[in-house]
Order: C-alpha cells, then sequence, then structure tokens
C-alpha cells in the first residue's frame, strides 16, 4: 500500500432510499424500507472508497468481515448518510467503523474488515476456488 492511510481517517458517501433497495426475497418485497442488504452494501462502499487512493497498482481489497446492526427504518426518498472511519490498521487488515443516519437518527452501524493482497494472489484464491468440485 502507497504510505498514508491512518487510524482516524474518514469517507461519506450519500444517497435517497429507491425501492430497488426495499427488503425483499426472489422479487417479492417483504417492507417497503431499506433492506439490511442494501445497508452492508453500502457499509462496504463506503469502507472501500477509504482504501482506494492507497492501493498500489498490483494490489486490490477484498472483503474479510462485514458486522452490521440494522436500527431503524428508512422508506422510499429518504436521504441516508454513511460515514466510515479506519480504526485499526493491521499489516495488511483495514477495520473501519461505519454509521448510517438520516440526518435525524443513527439507523445502522457496524464494522468492515479489509484486506490488501496482491491481484495475483487474489486470482489464485479465485482459481483454486474454481477447482473446488461444485455439489
Amino acid at each position: 500500500m502507497k504510505p498514508g492511510l491512518a487510524i482516524g481517517r474518514s469517507e461519506t458517501i450519500s444517497f435517497h432510499v429507491t425501492e430497488e433497495m426495499y427488503a425483499q426475497f426472489e422479487g417479492k418485497i417483504v417492507h417497503p424500507a431499506y433492506s439490511t442488504v442494501s445497508m452492508v452494501y453500502h457499509m462496504e462502499w463506503v469502507s472501500r472508497k477509504i482504501i482506494l487512493p492507497f492501493l498500489e497498482n498490483d494490489e486490490e481489497g477484498m472483503g474479510a468481515s462485514v458486522k452490521v446492526k440494522h436500527i431503524a427504518p428508512a422508506t422510499l426518498g429518504t436521504s441516508i448518510t454513511a460515514t466510515a472511519v479506519v480504526t485499526k490498521l493491521d499489516n495488511r487488515l483495514v477495520v473501519t467503523e461505519v454509521e448510517l443516519s438520516n440526518g435525524k437518527e443513527i439507523i445502522g452501524k457496524g464494522e468492515v474488515v479489509q484486506v490488501i493482497l496482491p491481484k495475483g494472489e487474489i486470482q489464485k484464491k479465485l482459481a483454486k476456488s474454481n477447482r473446488v468440485k461444485k455439489t
């Protein structure tokens, strides 16, 4: 990684809840509200934005874990801001705490762990995974 990534670095994204973000399974809407699946996506995306300026050309980040607590609902059109802050750097691991807010209350919070790997190592892992017999 390029130098400069430090504990406390943060990134923010903002978006509005759309129908595509609703809680749904197999095309059937369960609740017309922002889904936990979408929350995880946005947590990973804002955390990824932190590492992007520091990746070398031969490196990539991979998600290692996500912990999420979905606290409050958000309905169609709600403006949400997701903020990630680096809380730990350990060799190739980057840990961020993430909070999502609608401007009035926290709707979700959690932790995202990313591992920074050489692209060649990632390709080897993917090739090995493809060789595993699928049942």
